[in-house]
């Protein structure tokens, strides 16, 4: 009898059932230059104020006088839509017209810290002894989200109370030396090279300072405002 092979399935529920984290997006995927134009940057303006004040294609169809065709192609970015189009979207929208065009001009910022050169704070509830260098900072931006990544390093001189607690998500990376990190009821025997991932909603924080001095990579992560 012939063996057939069938195709892996690679679908979320499939990966989930496997162990594997399942995710939305390709984080390796390029966009393509039909992505980048004008077009494209216009329509996802539309949508967004669209599904912002909670409206289908056919309640904008009825409200503009617009067909559902032509919203269809314009939020795909298919067509090129009029100045006339532009300003019934914008009436409807009760938004300037050149809000259609921010995600076009927007400029995506980047930031490179050489070694030695991060900036040192003074974070809110930080403990005696704890050191935060701030590795870089980007405020409002498209994403939504807020990323703060620090190197915390521990001393003779640090305070082990954990008392940390705040929104968010938290990435621990351990690079040098040895500490007991709590997380809500639990313990965590942190070494270089290992992580902890986490809801900073619990009270998290080191405990016990095992091997000094201490430090690791800090990324929080939290809704922009």
């Amino acid at each position: 009898m012939t063996q057939i092979d069938l195709p892996e399935d690679d679908t979320p529920e499939a990966s989930l059932a496997k162990g594997k984290p399942a995710f939305d997006q390709d984080p390796h995927r390029v966009r393509d230059i039909s992505e980048r134009n004008l077009e494209v940057a216009i329509g996802r303006e539309v949508r967004a104020f669209r599904r912002q004040q909670g409206l289908t294609v056919a309640d904008l169809a009825g409200i503009t006088g617009l067909s559902i065709g032509m919203l269809s192609k314009i939020e795909n970015g298919i067509t090129s839509p009029s100045l006339t189009t532009l300003q019934i979207l914008s009436h409807a929208f009760s938004t300037p017209v050149t809000s259609f065009f921010r995600r076009f001009e927007e400029r995506r910022e980047v930031q490179h810290v050489k070694a030695g050169e991060h900036v040192e704070i003074e974070r809110r509830g930080t403990r005696a002894g704890h050191q935060y260098n701030l590795l870089g900072h980007i405020g409002s931006n498209s994403s939504g989200v807020v990323v703060e990544p620090y190197i915390i390093t521990l001393t003779e001189e640090s305070d082990v109370f954990p008392t940390f607690q705040h929104d968010g998500i938290e990435l621990l990376y351990m690079l040098e030396g040895e500490v007991q990190y709590r997380h809500g009821d639990q313990l965590f025997h942190m070494k270089p090279g290992d992580s902890l991932f986490f809801d900073a909603d619990a009270q998290h924080g080191p405990e016990v300072l095992v091997k000094l001095p201490a430090r690791y990579l800090s990324v929080i992560s939290y809704p922009q405002a």
